[in-house]
């Protein structure tokens, strides 16, 4: 009987010590520190500063760009995103109005973690390959008639849009945890644990004639609101 009680004590201990399932998803926090990333992922975010991110060079424009171009076009619009985008106490802070903040480097199918924070009413998203968006805004935001909440492909016009559950963000003031599967143009979404997007395509934005982009930069949006960004992590998954 001592026996059996000491590894079911000892069961117990490793599932508590574990905020990973099987399956990979987090289930509240990567580690016992902020901005660790979980085995197999990369931290987007270091927790010191913004290196691996730049300002927004939109997708469209970039590809009529020479690459001494788009360096220039990287550089001013750099220097114009870091005057309010900043880091404090491992958090990416923003403090309206400069652009889009984007990953310097492309991806293309991957899994990827996000925890955010907005202010009362405020409004926001996150790009994947350049395009707009995950939502991200607070049900009584004056942009939002329909009072849903976050994480519905906002900008899709043939395919679903809204969330599958009409609000899964926590309070206002408290961190949400996006947890997104992209595979081909088809994205999965959950919010806090619950599914709010379900292998739905997103739609290209720019060139609504055009298929999605292979690859291209995530993105934090600016929309004019306060936001704040901690704990990314990327896992690249085969094309």
């Amino acid at each position: 009987m001592r026996r059996w009680f000491a590894l079911f004590s000892f069961a117990l201990l490793l599932a508590a010590a574990s905020p990973w399932t099987c399956a990979g998803e987090k289930t509240e926090k990567a580690g016992p520190k902020d901005n660790m990333p979980p085995p197999g992922f990369t931290a987007l975010f270091n927790g010191k500063d913004l290196t691996g991110w730049q300002g927004l060079v939109d997708v469209k424009k970039r590809k009529k760009m020479t690459p001494e171009q788009y360096e220039e076009a990287v550089k001013v619009a750099t220097e114009k995103a870091f005057q309010k985008w900043t880091v404090k106490d491992g958090v990416v802070h923003y403090e309206p109005r400069a652009s889009n903040l984007q990953t310097v480097k492309d991806y293309g199918n991957f899994e990827l973690y996000v925890d955010y924070k907005i202010e009362p009413k405020g409004d926001s998203g996150i790009y994947l390959r350049g395009n707009p968006q995950i939502q991200i805004w607070e049900p009584n935001s004056p942009n939002n008639p329909k009072k849903l909440g976050s994480g519905g492909l906002y900008n899709n016009k043939k395919n679903p849009s809204d969330p599958l559950i009409q609000v899964a963000d926590n309070p206002v003031g408290e961190w949400n945890t996006f947890y997104v599967v992209m595979k081909g143009d088809k994205v999965t979404v959950k919010l806090n644990g619950k599914l709010v997007v379900d292998d739905t395509p997103l739609e290209n934005y720019w060139e609504p004639k055009e298929p999605l982009p292979a690859k291209g930069p995530i993105e934090l949006q600016d929309h004019g609101d306060k936001l704040w960004f901690k704990n990314i992590y990327i896992k690249e998954l085969p094309d």
